[in-house]
């Protein structure tokens, strides 16, 4: 007979797997629950704010259609988190995600610091590791302006590595970046079709501040950006199987200055509010990103957008997979 320390020995490799193996949300019985699929996967590689937090890295979200991946915003850390996303059991990225050259295509919300200073990142490190074709980037007004700062900030780097005796390929350090001037289909292919729509985020004007929807064969993804609640906003969220959306507790903020508190009310959504956004668009799954804690735990967060949401719904995690 086995004794207990054989049995748990036995079951280890099944107990660590569901301990680091990235969060999959189950797929419910009800046709018209959420249900996983083989074609297209959203990895959170960061879910977190400008807030320092160790748990959350930068925002960043890779949707991954049929093994092509396209990237929505790039916080820091954003290329990391591919391969721990790997180390973790995700096998959706082509190729070695230690040189994670498949990176090609990707998709800006809007200039806040939070979702840019990865950008370097995305440009030079597939480079440097091989990747022969430039970056598409997309995004609203003076992403050109950013990426070509970006590009002579670090000119003397490109330039050792080109003229110097490390192997170094001519194009994959440059950026092809497409500004987005009016809401509306942004990039088309085989996978997705992308369409542009304005958020409403704070002092950024219309169109300085986006969100995306993804239509790919089997699924339709919204994500948000930065956004407060706007009824011409959440037209675009009808049909999404997943909506990913910003909130902040509001607990939380009630303990901010009053300056504070304006300036986020009017810039982001309160877990109220984005509860009534689910129950009008009632999507299969909604996942709560870049999530504004302000000192109030997760449970408590938690607690209070069940109180006002009957839906299914997450609290999105890095390295979570849908």
């Amino acid at each position: 007979m086995p004794t207990k320390l054989h049995s748990f020995l036995l079951m280890l490799p099944v107990i660590l797997f569901s301990l680091f193996m990235p969060h999959m949300v189950k797929a419910e019985s009800d046709n018209n629950a959420y249900q996983a699929s083989d074609i297209t996967r959203v990895v959170m590689l960061g879910t977190g704010t400008p807030f320092n937090d160790a748990k959350h890295s930068g925002q960043s979200i890779a949707i991954v259609v049929n093994d092509q991946v396209y990237l929505v915003d790039f916080g820091p850390g954003a290329v990391r988190q591919m391969d721990a996303a790997r180390k973790l059991g995700f096998t959706g990225f082509p190729g070695n995600t230690t040189r994670p050259t498949f990176l090609k295509t990707a998709f800006l919300t809007h200039l806040d610091s939070d979702h840019t200073t990865g950008l370097p990142d995305i440009i030079l490190t597939p480079w440097v590791l091989g990747r022969k074709e430039p970056l598409q980037l997309f995004g609203p007004p003076n992403t050109s302006f950013l990426v070509n700062n970006v590009l002579a900030a670090y000119k003397s780097d490109i330039e050792h590595r080109m003229k110097g005796a490390q192997p170094a390929t001519p194009e994959g350090y440059k950026v092809n970046t497409t500004i987005i001037r009016k809401p509306g289909v942004v990039y088309q292919d085989e996978n997705v079709k992308v369409e542009a729509f304005n958020a409403r985020h704070g002092d950024w004007p219309d169109g300085y501040a986006l969100g995306y929807r993804f239509t790919t064969p089997d699924r339709v993804i919204v994500i948000s950006g930065d956004t407060a609640y706007d009824e011409e906003v959440i037209k675009n969220y009808e049909g999404a199987d997943i909506l990913i959306h910003e909130v902040y507790s509001m607990e939380g903020l009630a303990k901010r200055t009053p300056d504070w508190q304006k300036y986020h009310q009017a810039a982001h959504t309160s877990t109220e509010e984005l509860a009534k956004i689910g129950n009008l668009i009632k999507p299969k799954l909604m996942v709560l990103n870049h999530v504004l804690y302000f000192g109030a735990g997760e449970e408590s967060i938690d607690k209070e957008f069940r109180s006002f949401y009957d839906g299914n719904y997450v609290m999105g995690q890095d390295l979570d997979v849908y």
